[in-house]
Parts: C-alpha cells; structure tokens; sequence
C-alpha cells in the first residue's frame, strides 16, 4: 500500500510552548489508526494540520502526495471535537451545505443513516440532544468519498448506546484504500477497530505500531499499555 500521508520533522508553536516538536510520521491509505495521547499531546494540533485550518511553524506535510491546499482538502474529511452546525440549521440544510461545498459528498448514503437513526431531515440542530447532534455531524463527514478522514473525539460525551452506533457508521462507510485517524480518550471503547496505534507526547511520537503487535509485546490492552506509557 502507497503512503497516504507523510509528516516530517513537523514543527508548531503557541507562543513559548511547542505543541508539535519535530514530529515525523507516515501513514498508508486502508488503515484506522488510533492518535492517543495526554491532554496537550499535540494530537488536535497535528489533526488541524492535515486539516488546513492551522500552518504548521517548520517540516513538511504532504497528504495524497500534495502538500496541504486545495488538492489536499479534497480528499480529507474532517470532524471536529465541537458541533460546529448553527442551532437553527435544518439537517436537509446540513445536507444541502455539503452537497454544495463538497463534489465528493453522497446524498443517498447520509439520507440512509439518518433513516437508519429514525432522524428527520426537518428537524433543527437546537432541537436534538448533543448525541443526536455529534451522529448527525458524523454522519455528514462519513458520507464523503474521501481518502483520509480525520475524527477528532467523535464518541466524547455521548451514551455507550450512541457510541455502538458511531464505532458501526465509521467501520461501514470508508473504502477499502482509505484511512481513518480517531483522536480520543476513551479507548477501550474503540481499540477493537484499530488497526495500528499511535502514541504521541509532547508533539513527538513515542510508539506507533500494529495494534495487535502491540498487544502481544505488552500482553496486555491497548487501554492498559496506554495506562502504562503515561503513567505519572
């Protein structure tokens, strides 16, 4: 499999901290990767890259072979830790917004979640409880073609019963040659779809490796090497 995403010697500084020191990573397409890390890892920073929405200070940055710009973005689908829909919105609003800003972006696939779900298109953002919200929203960014999607705490804050739901709509709406990166916390709930893992502190990588690999060296999971990684 060719290399979907590369990082080299990426630099990102807010003010006197640095949130990205020299990280270098490189990512193949048909993978979901676990980015796992402390509070203030570097994780959101890395994400919002990839992303476009931040620069980074110093490295290179190259996704689809393009460095990060319009070329970049068009196979990248993003979801951020916050809803970001207006409260007023209509989720046929939503779905029209992103059929026109996105040329990737199939109608059929996000109008049959929603069905699946039992949400009507009618229905306002300020209407729905924040789990509801977070589907919705997921539901949008997985209806993308796209190669790479970047999850940033897409089960935060909601029910193990939603959380089910998400982990499904991930695992069913990718192809086979693209990849998922998932920023959380909560990890024992979504370490059994992982494929490869990666540990990040102080804007560095510190592990990144097969899942499974790492499993069987620690004997333990992937929870639990976490717990023993950062432990104070």
């Amino acid at each position: 499999m060719s290399t979907l995403m590369e990082c080299r010697d990426l630099y990102k500084k807010y003010g006197k901290k640095k949130a990205l020191n020299g990280l270098s990573l490189e990512l193949e397409g048909g993978k979901i990767i676990g980015l796992l890390g402390p509070n203030g890892s570097g994780k959101t920073t890395l994400i919002k890259i990839l992303s476009g929405l931040l620069r980074q200070d110093g490295g290179i940055v190259r996704v689809g072979g393009n460095p990060i710009g319009i070329e970049s973005k068009n196979i990248i689908s993003y979801l951020p830790e916050r809803t970001y829909f207006p409260t007023r919105m209509r989720v046929r609003e939503a779905i029209s917004f992103f059929q026109d800003f996105y040329q990737d972006f199939e109608v059929s696939r996000a109008e049959d979640m929603l069905n699946m779900l039992g949400i009507d298109k009618n229905m306002r953002f300020k209407e729905m409880s924040k789990g509801t919200r977070e589907k919705v929203q997921l539901i949008m960014v997985m209806s993308r073609d796209a190669r790479l999607y970047l999850l940033d705490e897409p089960i935060g804050g909601v029910d193990p019963a939603a959380r089910d739901y998400i982990l499904k709509t991930i695992l069913g709406n990718y192809k086979e040659d693209a990849s998922i990166i998932i920023s959380t916390h909560l990890i024992a709930d979504i370490e059994n779809i992982l494929d490869d893992i990666i540990f990040i502190r102080e804007g560095q990588i510190v592990l990144h490796q097969m899942a499974d690999n790492v499993r069987q060296e620690y004997g333990k999971s992937i929870d639990g090497v976490f717990r023993e990684v950062f432990a104070c």
